[in-house]
């Protein structure tokens, strides 16, 4: 019988691609482990475990959106299969959903009864989300909220004698403050709160006066840098500042968002980059990413390094101050800059981006969540989003989008790229990505862009990831996640 030949001869094919892509998912080579998996469904289908396999590798890139999809299948296909639950609801953990997380994590207790491992995660969550519930509970409208910034005065905190570290005097940010407390970050010391009160609320007073596109004058004869995600990668961000210098009003640049959480610290990065921003406003210019948002840091550690190191008021603050980072800039009329991507409409022109109310949490649609959340695809027109939020362009939403605002480049940052940056849709878009070895197993470089006035040409400079102290990404994380990364 020929066709059962064919069948069988294509089954044990898809067998022998999926224990390809196991290996290779074992070597951290996600994205080649998805198209492994793919060529097995492609042969078989019917197979719940190469959908369940390949949500995880998806979950491994953030796809959260694709592993929603992919544990969906596999549990379309064999209703018993706990992994398909299991996989599902990491997905659904890894995007804040916690209620539609513990739906599949009873599942999966309920079919597998004595699974230690069930139970223990099953627990976890339960308390996710009875904390949840209860914050909700608690919780104060937006209309009746009082500003926290507005609550603290620096100058009273008192700063012991014992204190050695870095100091402010008066109300001016120094280089040699700002030298000294690299310093003391380097040496794993912490920075006095009463200074970090300082540099918080003078960079919340700069962040707010400023329009959310904010455009940027580079003089003929003058350079610019742009950098991606840094992701709490402290130790890589003083390797960037080896390589091209510190920030200064000769040497600015700009840093496009998720500068914090995965990377464990992520405190010492963000006060970094706001103490630049108090020394010389036009030093550094800082983007809002999609982990500048109180969702993200609750999950990916920065809620809980800041507690640890700081206190629960300034979990508060940094989220105020978050909500008022610019979305994105243009430079020198040609270049936008913004941490995602582009939009689900054409004929969105840059004074509507002027226009966006940003001082709030990132809504889950709009403007606003697509500038933060989008991200390019290799086909023309627009599809859903891998991650599960905003969306995916094509070159020729990015080529319309330039013509009608008079531009020559999109830069967004968001994605890991194994070299640090991509070039995509026809030269017009450079994905920056600046945490090498993400996530200390990813294995990638790292990059930023140098422009040249006035010809504004990209020069991409990559760099490789430096050693850290043993304190491992994701050691301040939701306990829950931690369980899962």
């Amino acid at each position: 019988m020929p066709g059962m030949e064919t069948e069988n001869s294509n089954t044990s094919r898809a067998e022998e691609l999926k224990q390809l892509a196991n290996e290779v998912f074992k070597g951290h080579k996600y994205s080649q482990a998805i198209d492994l998996y793919t060529q097995a469904i492609e042969l078989n289908g019917e197979s719940a475990v190469y959908y369940a396999n390949r949500a995880f590798a998806h979950t491994k890139l953030e796809e959260y959106g694709s592993a929603i999809q992919d544990g969906t299948r596999a549990i379309e296909i064999d209703p018993r299969y706990s992994k398909g639950y299991y996989r599902r609801g990491a997905a659904y953990l890894a995007m804040g959903k916690f209620k539609d997380a513990l739906k599949d994590f009873q599942q999966v207790k309920k079919l597998c009864p004595n699974d230690p491992d069930a139970t223990k995660k099953l627990k976890e969550c339960e308390k996710a989300v009875m904390k949840l519930k209860f914050e909700e509970a608690i919780s104060v409208p937006e209309s009746q909220r009082r500003s926290v910034a507005d609550s603290i005065d620096y100058r009273s905190v008192e700063v012991e004698p014992q204190y050695a570290g870095a100091r402010i005097e008066g109300d001016v940010v120094t280089l040699d403050f700002v030298k000294k407390m690299l310093d003391d970050f380097k040496n794993q010391k912490n920075l006095h709160k009463r200074y970090a009160y300082q540099i918080v609320l003078q960079t919340r007073e700069m962040l707010r006066a400023l329009p959310s596109l904010v455009d940027i004058v580079v003089p003929a004869g003058k350079h610019f840098t742009v950098c991606g995600d840094v992701h709490g990668q402290f130790y890589d961000l003083l390797n960037i500042f080896e390589l091209n210098g510190l920030p200064s009003e000769d040497n600015p640049y700009l840093f496009n968002g998720d500068f914090v959480d995965r990377g464990s610290f992520s405190l010492e990065v963000i006060l970094t980059l706001f103490a630049f921003k108090c020394m010389c406003p036009s030093a550094i210019h800082l983007a809002r990413g999609n982990h500048e948002s109180k969702s993200m840091n609750k999950i990916y550690g920065f809620e809980g390094e800041v507690r640890s190191k700081l206190s629960e008021i300034f979990v508060e603050l940094f989220a105020e101050v978050f909500c008022c980072l610019p979305l994105a800039h243009v430079i020198n009329e040609k270049v936008f800059v913004v941490h995602g991507g582009l939009f689900s409409v054409d004929g969105v022109k840059l004074s509507d981006i002027r226009a966006i109310d940003r001082f709030c949490e990132p809504p889950e649609e709009g403007l606003m969540c697509e500038l933060l959340w989008s991200d390019p695809q290799p086909q023309p027109g627009r599809g859903p989003s891998k991650r599960g939020v905003g969306l995916s362009f094509g070159g020729d939403v990015t080529k319309r989008f330039l013509q009608e605002n008079n531009l020559d480049l999109v830069v967004r940052s968001h994605e890991v790229k194994d070299e640090g940056y991509e070039i995509e849709h026809d030269g017009k878009l450079i994905t920056v990505f600046s945490a090498p070895n993400y996530c200390d197993q990813m294995g990638n470089k790292g990059a930023f862009i140098r422009f040249e006035a006035p010809d504004m040409k990209p020069n991409i400079v990559t760099f490789s990831a430096v050693p850290h102290p043993d304190v491992k990404p994701m050691a301040y994380a939701n306990n829950f996640l931690r369980m899962f990364s």
